[in-house]
């Protein structure tokens, strides 16, 4: 019978009728745990693997999620941003029997139009998108549409939608008051492309903590790129044109204050001897680099458990409360800044 078990052989082994059967793979909250736990257990003994291609025909339903990287994958992967909330993600959805669909692309039309076809064609049942961006369309349209969707970041204030987020404002805030405590002003701020509004959060945190300690940020200190290593070592080497140069840096990701490091040491400088450096996101790498990096760390696997969930529980209908959730973050002190960890 080995490979060829079907329904019937499972439920007569179980001891209960077919559609038990069934409903335990639909995973029914009607079934007790006890019952369930025998038919998994005839399943494995039987080696049954239920048909869930036949399951999704008669439940109208793809039983996947699709994920928008907002990127393409070569930079997305790059970034170990992505790999640990992918991991958060996974392991909801396959606790739950959902598979996953990958969509990336170069560019915001190409991007918004990949999603879209994924949904009017009923290849995935919702869809979690690891970005937003001010002015978002896609976001637009899958409201408009009634397309279940959760974002991943803060969603535009202007559309309530499901969205889970940790505070960027907050956090980069914190990581900022932290330099300026310290005894620096002069400040530079690496961020990233201003369409994310996540960049945009990070960058009002930076000018918060200016305004409380009463000092004027300058323009000039502020620079932005993608967010990658090599744009982090190119701006930082225009920092150094300016006269005088900052005595800090805030990165609003780690892998851009790894190629700060790579320019300040280049140059001749110690880290946080001639300048202090404060990343964001606490990338495995930061308390591996030397001097250890001081960072924030976010929940970043927690954000795609919880996000996972909340798609899952939109798409049974059982409307998630409340519609936006915000993660809370921690400034991780080690040696790049200079203060006594």
């Amino acid at each position: 019978m080995l490979g060829l078990a079907t329904i019937k052989d499972v439920a007569q082994l179980a001891n209960v009728s077919p559609s038990t059967v069934s409903r335990v793979i639909a995973d029914s909250k009607r079934i007790s745990d006890e019952t369930k736990e025998r038919v998994k257990a005839a399943m494995q003994q039987l080696h049954y693997h239920p048909n869930l291609i036949a399951r999704s025909l008669i439940r109208r339903s793809s039983q996947t999620l699709g994920l928008v990287l907002s990127r393409s994958t070569d930079s997305a992967f790059s970034n170990p941003f992505f790999p640990e909330i992918l991991r958060g993600i996974s392991a909801v959805s396959k606790s739950y029997h959902y598979g996953l669909m990958l969509a990336a692309a170069e560019d915001y039309a190409e991007e918004a139009k990949l999603c879209l076809k994924m949904m009017t064609e009923r290849r995935v049942d919702g869809v979690l998108l690891l970005a937003s961006r001010v002015n978002d369309g896609l976001i637009r349209e899958l409201s408009a549409s009634d397309c279940p969707f959760v974002v991943l970041g803060r969603a535009p204030e202007s559309l309530k939608c499901y969205s889970v987020n940790n505070d960027n404002i907050q956090a980069a805030y914190s990581a900022v008051r932290h330099l300026l405590n310290l005894g620096h002003q002069r400040i530079a701020l690496l961020n990233g492309p201003a369409d994310y509004i996540f960049c945009q959060d990070r960058f009002e945190g930076y000018r918060f903590a200016f305004r409380e300690f009463g000092i004027e940020h300058d323009p000039e200190w502020i620079k932005s790129g993608s967010l990658t290593q090599e744009d982090g070592y190119r701006l930082t080497r225009e920092l150094f044109q300016l006269d005088p140069a900052p005595s800090a840096i805030f990165c609003v990701d780690d892998v851009m204050a790894i190629g700060a490091y790579q320019a300040i040491k280049e140059r001749g400088l110690t880290i946080p001897g001639d300048i202090a450096v404060v990343g964001f996101n606490d990338d495995p790498l930061a308390s591996v680099i030397e001097p250890h990096l001081t960072t924030v760390r976010i929940p970043i696997y927690e954000m795609g458990v919880t996000a996972t969930q909340m798609i899952i529980r939109i798409l049974e209908g059982n409307e998630p409360l409340p519609f936006q959730r915000v993660l809370s973050s921690e400034l991780v002190i080690r040696q790049s800044c200079g203060a006594n960890p």
